[in-house]
């Protein structure tokens, strides 16, 4: 399937999970793969299944400090006789013997036979002798091979995003190194005469380009290699010229503005002439229709041009498309259930977002607290706010107190 095929969409509104369930049907990894040690895997995307070669742990063991004993040998309170001593990297040389009790230390191997520890605490030393009182259960603070990890069997899958636990569970199961998809490279530009970049002056009339800016910020925190490919005139040959340069470099070409129906917008004319585009007119607020296509086979997403509206669509639309590009299945981020701490009108039909903060209601309950002013152009509301509500396609007004979905920044930026 071409990436046209797999961008092209009906002309009707169309829900976020029906535009997100087809993303993730008609995607997938654009990359290669490279092996690379553990010591460097830390943030990239799983590309190989891992299957562990040996058992965690790989063999049963101490849970405790304390004395390893057949538990047949207890009646009640004990006294047996302490004959040998196993630590953790120093197993006990020899099969153990009916009658005996042997100090053990947590982590160390079990000896053949016994099949208890009784702790430290729980036992009495008598001379060369150990008195044990009753009432311990068979089995007990003993570990077995494998509780944690068996020989064979799959610890990873591949689409995964590796974190320090991930990486640790491969290093436990003695594995070197593990293979990874390559990073996504993504190119990054704006257009228009009237921006200017931070670095300049901004004269009359002018603006300084921050989409630019924080659409890259957004692609580093998914791991990409990002161009930065400047600011483009409105000039439909200029913008032609740099994404036919950008689509021989580069996995992903993204913009933010310039592809709407205006005589000065010549992005979607550029983006036409070298492959395809379309308008995913999605029933979302903010936000306006997010356009999708290829520029000479590379995968191109425009973004809306106002800020806010800029992030929240690249939050929850563009993002699961860079993650299925780089190879990730986990494409879904985490909502978490609080009380509306505020009043809101909202229309039935579209999938709403609102800008909110958490803090602490008079019952000490986190609340999601609306940030004032609700603009697409209002930038400052993304840096006071820590999150967004998302309110469902079949919610309508709410109202101070309701159950609401909260998604922290947290799931879906850095």
């Amino acid at each position: 399937m071409t990436l046209d095929d797999c961008f092209a969409a009906g002309a009707d509104l169309m829900p976020l999970a029906e535009a997100l369930d087809i993303l993730a049907a008609r995607l997938g990894p654009v990359v290669g793969s490279e092996a690379v040690p553990l010591s460097q895997a830390l943030a990239r995307t799983l590309a190989d299944d891992v299957t562990a070669p040996r058992s965690v742990p790989p063999h049963d063991n101490a849970a405790v400090d304390g004395y390893a004993v057949f538990f047949d040998d207890l009646d009640g309170e004990t006294r047996l006789p302490v004959t040998g001593r196993a630590s953790a990297g120093h197993p006990l040389k020899r099969p153990a013997r009916r009658g005996e009790a042997l100090r053990i230390f947590t982590g160390a191997p079990m000896p053949e036979g016994p099949d208890t520890v009784y702790m430290e605490e729980d036992c009495r030393a008598d001379g060369d002798h150990v008195i044990l009182s009753p009432g311990i259960k068979r089995g007990a603070n003993r570990r077995f091979a494998g509780e944690d990890v068996e020989a064979g069997s799959l610890i990873l899958r591949a689409g995964r995003l590796l974190r320090p636990q991930e990486i640790g569970l491969a290093a436990s199961v003695g594995c070197r190194e593990l293979t990874v998809y390559e990073r996504l490279r993504a190119a990054v530009f704006s257009t228009g005469d009237e921006v200017r970049d931070p670095m300049a002056e901004a004269g009359p009339g002018c603006i300084f380009d921050s989409n630019r800016y924080t659409v890259s910020g957004l692609l580093q925190g998914l791991g990409c290699e990002v161009a930065d490919l400047g600011i483009l005139p409105d000039d439909l040959d200029a913008i032609r010229q740099a994404l036919d340069r950008a689509a021989g470099d580069n996995h992903l070409l993204i913009t933010s503005g310039g592809v709407s129906l205006g005589e000065e917008d010549h992005v979607k004319d550029a983006v036409e002439s070298l492959g395809s585009l379309h308008f995913w007119r999605l029933a979302i607020k903010p936000g306006r229709p997010i356009a999708m296509g290829q520029v000479k086979g590379k995968a191109f997403v425009g973004l809306p041009g106002n800020p806010v509206a800029a992030m929240v669509t690249f939050m929850c639309i563009a993002r699961p498309v860079v993650l299925l590009l780089s190879g990730r299945t986990d494409i879904k981020p985490n909502h978490f259930r609080v009380p509306a701490g505020f009043d809101h009108l909202k229309k039935l039909g579209r999938r709403e977002w609102v800008r909110v903060r958490l803090e602490r209601g008079a019952d000490g309950v986190l609340e999601a607290v609306k940030y004032p002013v609700g603009g697409a152009g209002i930038l400052t509301s993304m840096v006071e706010a820590d999150g967004l509500v998302e309110l469902p396609e079949d919610q309508g007004p709410v109202s101070k107190g309701a159950m609401v979905d909260y998604l922290p920044f947290s799931e879906v930026s850095v």
